[in-house]
This record gives structure tokens, sequence and C-alpha cells, in this order.
């Protein structure tokens, strides 16, 4: 006589009914704001896990909550980036896995940035701080290990999610600094402005940053909408305007231009400004056309400025600096409430040329300036600012001529292939080669006054530098 047989189910599956009835029992329990809260959370730690494309855009919108989380909500993980970069990078490796093979594509890019982490690396040897160092290395590393798995993604069709996540940040962050001028009503008495309003500074805590994030983003929107408006005939016709994907890409692009604009930051308006002036630059395809509408525009901008028909606001921002063009030392400066930070900044700029005079080749370190920063500070200015509110002065500062030499190489080898692509790439490609060059000329004008390597900003740039990997490709790659 012969008995049916049965097996156990798959190992797996008394556990996942065991976690569904805990969470069940958990949501049934919890008020009924966290109990969403905490399923929502689950579904999205889940997807990213699955889908690593929704993860590490998950990691570029939500990277940034990390100054506001640490400030307004210290009882909640501040680095909830980091969580959901670490899942799509674990759910890309299980899928290797299981598939007994890990995609790993070529990407020229990784030499001269390998190249820089290197130099960082080894700067590290005579560091003050290991631990500030392995914090600024680890950056630049996940800053590789996201353009990978990135372009691993984009190799399965999941570019235009990148592209989305990327759009769907800066929409975020502009209608939230947008708010924070218009209507809040209150914030850090230092951000007043105009009498009743306050810089914008979105979930970063600093004006500064927050606007250096919009400025990596709405050329990307404003190049799609140029490819937008080349496809549909070359004008800015009421049916262009009127189709949801372009009316969304004009709007992301202007949120994004005022959210700069309400941050009051000086660095992110010269950076904004030039990055513009850049994409004018290669907009048509003959390059000498492109250089006549930048000389239009800088001579309209002249004649505006003489004619005092710029902005009140803008004119009074940038007469505040202007009276300090040309100081090279700070020490005899009257400060006011008027110059402070302006002094302070300066004051930061001699400090990274005091250790780079002292430490040339390879610096106090990489990520070391905070804490090289009270042996080489001005007799006044006891408090470190986290970085030299210039990068270049300050990677000079903290890895010496070798670690600037490498970091002008990276970024100028990402400069050429956007350069190159844009000479040769039609369509979705040119678009986005277009709002990069833009991205990249914003960060690197801004950084001359200030660092954007902080608060997760360093996620989007692994984002941004996939976006360029995924302009090179043809068009059946772009068609997905």
């Amino acid at each position: 006589m012969k008995f049916s047989t049965w097996s156990l189910p798959h190992p797996h599956i008394p556990t996942l009914i065991a976690v569904a009835l805990a969470l069940s029992f958990l949501i049934f329990r919890l008020p009924l704001e966290t109990a969403l809260g905490l399923f929502a959370g689950i579904i999205l730690l889940a997807a990213s896990a699955w889908e690593p494309a929704i993860g590490l855009s998950l990691a570029v919108l939500l990277g940034p909550a990390k100054a506001y989380l640490e400030v307004a909500r210290p009882e909640w993980p501040a680095e909830i980036g980091q969580v959901f970069f670490a899942l799509a990078v674990a759910g890309w490796l299980a899928r290797g896995a299981l598939n007994r093979k890990i995609n790993l594509p070529r990407i020229q890019l990784l030499v001269p940035l390998g190249l820089y982490i290197v130099v960082g690396l080894f700067s590290l040897l005579w560091a003050t701080s290991l631990e500030e160092g392995a914090k600024d290395a680890l950056k630049w590393i996940e800053i590789a290990v996201g353009l990978v798995v990135l372009v691993a993604e984009i190799e399965r069709g999941r570019g235009r999610w990148i592209i989305a996540g990327v759009l769907a940040a800066g929409l975020a962050q502009a209608s939230l600094g947008i708010w924070q001028y218009q209507f809040r009503g209150y914030g850090p008495e230092t951000f007043r402005i105009l009498g009743t309003h306050f810089r914008a500074y979105g979930t970063f805590e600093q004006p500064n940053p927050y606007a250096g994030y919009l400025g990596l983003i709405w050329p990307v929107a404003a190049g799609l909408t140029w490819e937008r408006m080349q496809a549909a005939g070359g004008r800015m016709k009421l049916s262009f305007i009127l189709h949801p994907l372009s009316f969304m890409l004009v709007t992301i692009t202007a949120l994004c231009l005022i959210g700069v604009y309400v941050s009051f930051s000086r660095g992110a308006w010269i950076g904004a400004a030039t990055a513009g002036m850049a994409m004018a630059m290669f907009l048509p395809r003959r390059w000498w056309v492109g250089a006549g509408l930048v000389g239009l525009a800088i001579a309209l901008g002249f004649g505006l400025y003489r004619a005092g028909l710029v902005p009140t606001p803008i004119a009074n921002r940038f007469a505040e600096a202007s009276e300090f063009i040309g100081v090279s030392d700070v020490r005899g400066v009257n400060l006011n409430d008027v110059n402070f930070a302006l002094i302070e900044r300066l004051a930061h700029w001699q400090a990274a040329l005091n250790m780079a005079q002292a430490h040339p080749w390879l610096g106090v370190g990489l990520g070391n300036y905070g804490a090289a920063y009270p042996q080489y500070r001005l007799f006044f200015w006891e408090i470190p600012l986290g970085h030299a509110h210039n990068i270049y002065l300050n990677v000079l500062a903290e890895t010496g001529a070798v670690g600037l030499v490498t970091y002008v190489i990276l970024w100028g080898s990402v400069i050429a292939l956007t350069i190159a692509v844009i000479g040769r790439a039609e369509g979705l490609g040119r678009g986005l080669a277009l709002g990069l060059l833009g991205a990249w000329t914003h960060l690197s004008i801004h950084q001359l006054f200030d660092s954007l390597y902080v608060n997760n900003i360093h996620f989007l740039i692994a984002a941004l530098l996939a976006l360029l990997i995924y302009a090179t490709r043809g068009k059946t790659a772009l068609a997905h």
C-alpha cells in the first residue's frame, strides 16, 4: 500500500509568514499614521532591494533629509539615504549571485575616478583623523559603486527610471524651499531676507548646498525640455506646453530656478548663470553661433547692470561682496553683521593655503581640513566650517598638488565626454548631455565659493554620471 508523499514548503516561506503576522499585529496596534508610514516604508525597502534603480533614486531623493533629521528629528535615523543605497547595492549583488553572473559594465570614467580615490587614500597615511578621512573616502567610493550599479541598471532598460528619480528629487526640494521662503513666515534669524522672508534651504538646513543641489538638476530638466521642443518642431507651441511630459519638464525647470533664486546664494546664482551660458554655447550645432548667443547674453546683462535695471535684491547681494574682491588678507578687516559671512569664508581660504604650503604634495589628508584647521587657522577664527568653502583650495589643502591634479583630470574627463556626446548625439541623448553640461558647469563654478559634497549630494552626482553614460548609448538603448 502506497501513501502519498508531501514535503515541507520552501524554507523561507514559514519565515515570511511569521514576519507578515508580526507586521500585521504591529500595524493593528499602532496609530494609523505610524502604521501607514511603516507599511509604506516596508514596501519602499522591498522595492529598493528588488529594483536597484528604485533604491538609488530614493537615495537621491531622501539622502538630503540627513541634515533636517539630525536637527529636527534626532530620534529618527538620519542616514535614510544610506539605507536605500545599501539595499539597492545588496539587491543588485543578490540578483547577480542568483544568476551566477554579476554584470560589471565597462566605464572609462572609473579610471580617473579611481585615480583620485587612490591618491585620497594615500594622503591618509599622515592624516590627523583617519575617521574623518574614511568618511570622505566613502563618499567617493559610493559614487564609484553607485555609478557601476546604475549603469548596469541602465543596461537593463532602467535609464528613464533614473531620470524620473532625479527630476522628482528636484521637484520636492524646490517646492519645499519656495514654501519656506514665501509661506512659512519663520526660520533661523540668520536666514532672514527682504524683511519678512527667509532664505530657502530645503532639508539641507543651509541655503548654499540646497541651491547647489537644485543647480545640478534644473539644467537636466531644461535640456530634456529643449529636446522635446526640437522633436515638436522647434517652437514653444501651446500644444507642446499642454502635453503632460512637456508641462512637467517646464514646471520642474522653473521651480528649480525659483528655488535657486529664493536661496539667495550668490555662488548658486553665478553657477546657474554660467550653466545657462554653457548650455547656450552648445545648443546650436555650430559653436560660433552659440558663442554669439553667450556674448549677447553677457552684453545684455552688463547693460542692465550699468542702467540700474538689475533687480534690487540681486544687486544688493552682490554689492555686499564687491568691496572684498581682491582682499588677500582678512586679518585687518573690520567685522560687522553684513560682512561676517564673507570674511569668515576668506579666512578659511587662507587656512587652506596655509595647509597647502605646509604639505604641498599630498596635503593634510582627505577629509581632514576640519581636523587640521586649529593648527593653520587665523587668530580670530577658531570655529572650523568643515571645509574651505572653495573646493579647489579644499582639495589642494587635503590632498596636495597631486590630489588637485587628479581632481581636475577627473572632472576634465567628465566635461570632455559630455561635450563629445553633445556633438554626436541626437534626441534624448543630446538633450541629456546638454543638461549635464549645465550641471557640471554649475558644480565647477559654484564650488569656487563652497563645497557641494555634503549632505549626501554625492548620490545625485553618481546618478548624473550614470546618465552621462546613458547619453552615450545608441538610439536602441535610449528608447528603453
